[in-house]
């Protein structure tokens, strides 16, 4: 089991997902630089957060076309697992491995504290380890977090679960005040349609030890490994 960060340059999480997968999670990690194009034999795949290419066109636009996205729409295609974290969910949704766009946040302003997040499907291979209405506490720290999506993709995402997460309160309630940015329905991650490529807004790696003020994202970073080490391409 080999995980695969994925650095862009603008990248600045990149090091964060470094050290939650090899320090406390225990696992070998490839940082992987964006102009090459082998993925060096990795199971999993993480896009991480940053501001790749400075964010210029629009986030995700230009990293969408680096030279080893290639690699990686092929590794995804392939059923293997991908996660992308923050700036690395909006070049998911550039590079059309996922659906929908994340979109200046409503305020228009940058916004960095923890949320809560409700588990809206935990029989993936990032949310096993969670329940259905559970709530994780995870930070956020994104200008450009708000999802949107044409009617036609949210009832398809609605439809098939592929909303994993929602903004909500500590107790679970989905409300207005709970949505730090304004996304559609409160959708703070999705999945694609064979469930093998996620991606998320909130920040795991940054929740993986308690001395940061949480430990859940743990649960997430777990249930991956687990899913590859048991062999899991696809989830359901």
């Amino acid at each position: 089991m080999k995980v695969g960060v994925i650095v862009f340059p603008g990248s600045n999480c990149d090091q964060d997902a470094y050290h939650a997968f090899r320090d406390n999670l225990k696992q070998p990690v490839e940082l992987i630089w964006h102009q090459e194009t082998d993925l060096k034999g990795v199971d999993l795949v993480v896009l991480p957060g940053g501001f790749s290419y400075g964010d210029y066109l629009r986030t995700g636009a230009i990293a969408r076309f680096a030279p080893i996205m290639r690699s990686v729409e092929k590794f995804a295609r392939s059923g293997k697992l991908v996660l992308g974290i923050c700036n690395g969910f909006q070049v998911l949704c550039e590079a059309g491995l996922l659906p929908g766009a994340l979109v200046r946040n409503a305020g228009l302003k940058f916004v960095c504290r923890y949320v809560n997040l409700r588990v809206e499907n935990a029989e993936t291979a990032l949310t096993a380890h969670c329940r259905v209405g559970q709530v994780l506490r995870i930070p956020i720290a994104h200008g450009d977090g708000c999802y949107v999506c044409d009617e036609e993709s949210y009832e398809q995402l609605s439809r098939n679960r592929q909303v994993l997460f929602r903004y909500g309160e500590a107790d679970g309630r989905i409300t207005l005040d709970s949505n730090p940015n304004g996304s559609m329905d409160n959708i703070a991650g999705i999945a694609n349609e064979r469930f093998n490529v996620f991606g998320m807004m909130p920040h795991p790696e940054r929740a993986t030890e308690k001395l940061l003020g949480s430990a859940d994202g743990r649960l997430l970073l777990s249930s991956l490994i687990e899913s590859v080490i048991n062999g899991a391409r696809t989830g359901a």
